[in-house]
């Protein structure tokens, strides 16, 4: 058992885990060092490159890192834009339903079929990613973004083309919420995700919450289907730098370069020879190998041949020549798997029953539904007796959640390389994704005090004012933020092989578990009480967290089991 992380017996070297430093007491020249391996020499101990980047210029992994945080903060920059159609209509409750004449399950049901929207069109987007990359999807999101947002602008007085104009929308941004993450993945080895992850999600999730600030005073102003105006001209303007400067992110990797994705197996010694290079070639320090994969024949038998493999690709002969510009600006690029385009659709499905992905669902998800919950809240409470808020003081309102996401990408970036860092220090250079999971710490405290008191205090405004329980709901939010960097990294870091439709099922989860919430919350909260209702959400939400316990520790055989008992494989997926 390493730091409470209980061991696997069965594979000798389980996918996920990876040594990031031969010897953190010696210097990059040391004798410690592999010259076979490449590492970051820039702190005070040698890294090991996780995964190790191929001789290939067109690698995302060998671009220079201002390019890849450049093309990370156009679309982060998007991905706020994309995010604050969740919550454009959190402010304008009570002003949609006079001008629609309709009551307010249907305008919060304006914001459920987007979020349907979203995890519907998911399911195709995240297969077409699989299958020729991202580039195309984000160019599609984009163009989908401006014209949905147009429409709605347009809409009039008529309920179903709102609607229609909402799940066009929803469509636009399931690209960003499915994909952004995956591309962090692709362009940045394991220690530098940490701060690039909060960042993606900070603009994913954290610009929902500034969006309602605004949108109060233009609806006040000058009406809100400018609200909607004003996101497609703004996408409208990011558009071009989409197009000329973020290239494609998936790149086909040599299977020997995934450090962290294979393993060793002592006891299924029947490998085909692909396979075999496949399990001994990720593992990417020999003398690691060496140490855990002893006794192991068939290692040495195969070894003289897997490099000979290995030199063949890694001969400059066989590396392709750089892409020009023109090339980058393609929305495709060729094929990234040779695997079935509606097999990649149906992929997600089974995954929903692997622990690890469940987790994540419900670490995320279940933060995500609450924030959506407490906008309606909001509408219910503060716009009637006895603060009598209109649309530009209820917008006000998502100052406080706002500041909440800033604090809680500030804490999580601040938290996530650190303490894997550390922990990685502690388990002497053996880095272990489940290190990731002590993210939930900080969601715990932040996001069950901020539920707990916000039922209480908003249940009671009279007493308490607007203050209090604005105050709760950015620690609700401080605590959401916290926990979508944690499932990110975690699902990343562990099952960087299945990423794509991992955060396929956070998706359709979190969008769905919203969806569901927007249909039924005003009849819920108007029958419980704001207090009951929080009370039971709060709990649960504190089950869900505590579920992290038995996550970090069986973390690293549940990811050996799932290794060795595929799901994809079992269901003829692969």
């Amino acid at each position: 058992m390493g730091l409470g992380i209980l061991g696997d017996t069965k594979l000798d070297h389980v996918p996920g885990t990876c040594l990031v430093w031969d010897d953190a007491s010696k210097p990059l020249d040391g004798p410690q060092t592999n010259p076979r391996l490449k590492y970051d020499g820039t702190g005070r101990a040698p890294i090991i490159l996780v995964p190790q980047p191929s001789d290939d210029q067109n690698d995302p992994l060998n671009w220079p890192i201002w390019k890849r945080d450049a093309i990370l903060l156009i679309l982060s920059i998007l991905g706020v834009l994309a995010s604050s159609l969740a919550s454009i209509l959190a402010a304008n409750t009570l002003t949609l339903s006079l001008y629609l004449r309709t009551n307010f399950t249907k305008v919060a049901l304006l914001t459920g079929y987007h979020l349907c929207g979203v995890g519907v069109a998911g399911f195709i987007f995240v297969a077409s990613a699989r299958v020729w990359g991202k580039r195309h999807l984000y160019l599609l999101g984009s163009v989908l973004l401006v014209v949905g947002s147009a429409w709605a602008g347009a809409s009039g007085k008529s309920y179903k083309s709102l609607v229609w104009a909402r799940v066009i929308q929803g469509v636009g941004v399931a690209p960003f919420e499915a994909l952004v993450n995956a591309s962090v993945g692709d362009m940045y080895f394991v220690h530098q995700r940490g701060k690039r992850m909060a960042l993606s999600n900070l603009a994913l999730f954290g610009g929902a919450f500034v969006t309602p600030v605004i949108v109060g005073k233009i609806t006040h102003a000058i009406g809100w289907q400018w609200t909607f105006y004003f996101v497609a001209i703004f996408v409208g303007v990011t558009l071009p730098f989409v197009i000329f400067f973020v290239p494609e992110t998936a790149y086909r990797r040599s299977q020997h370069l995934n450090t962290d994705l294979v393993s060793t197996d002592n006891f299924h010694q029947h490998q085909s020879e692909s396979g075999l290079e496949l399990s001994q070639g990720r593992h990417g320090n020999e003398a690691y190998t060496s140490q855990n994969a002893s006794g192991n024949g068939s290692f040495e038998k195969h070894r003289a041949d897997r490099e000979s493999r290995r030199l063949a690709y890694e001969n400059p002969a066989n590396t392709p020549p750089k892409n020009s510009h023109l090339q980058t600006l393609m929305p495709f690029n060729g094929r990234k798997t040779d695997d079935s385009f509606w097999k990649l659709v149906l992929r997600p499905f089974p995954l929903f029953l692997q622990p690890a992905i469940l987790w994540g669902c419900l670490i995320q998800g279940t933060m995500i539904g609450w924030t959506v919950l407490i906008g309606v809240v909001l509408a219910i409470v503060f716009l009637g007796p006895p603060l009598f808020f209109d649309e530009v003081k209820t917008g006000y309102l998502y100052t406080g959640p706002f500041i909440g996401a800033i604090l809680g990408f500030l804490l999580s970036g601040l938290l996530a390389d650190w303490s894997a860092r550390s922990m990685t220090e502690r388990n002497k250079g053996v880095y272990e994704p489940e290190f990731r999971i002590l993210l939930v710490i900080p969601q715990f405290i932040f996001s069950c005090a901020g539920l707990y008191g916000f039922g209480i205090t908003c249940a009671n405004n009279s007493r308490y004012g607007w203050f209090v329980p604005d105050f709760f709901f950015a620690l609700v939010v401080m605590g959401m933020v916290i926990g979508t960097v944690a499932s990110a990294l975690y699902i990343v870091d562990a099952h960087r092989d299945i990423a794509v439709e991992a955060f396929t099922c956070l998706l359709i989860f979190k969008n769905m578990f919203s969806f569901g919430l927007t249909w039924s919350a005003y009849n819920w909260i108007l029958a419980n009480g704001v207090v009951n209702t929080f009370y039971i959400i709060a709990s649960v939400q504190v089950a869900v967290c505590l579920l992290s316990i038995p996550m970090y520790i069986f973390g690293k055989r549940n990811r050996s089991f799932f290794h060795r008992h595929d799901l994809l494989r079992i269901t003829h997926l692969l």
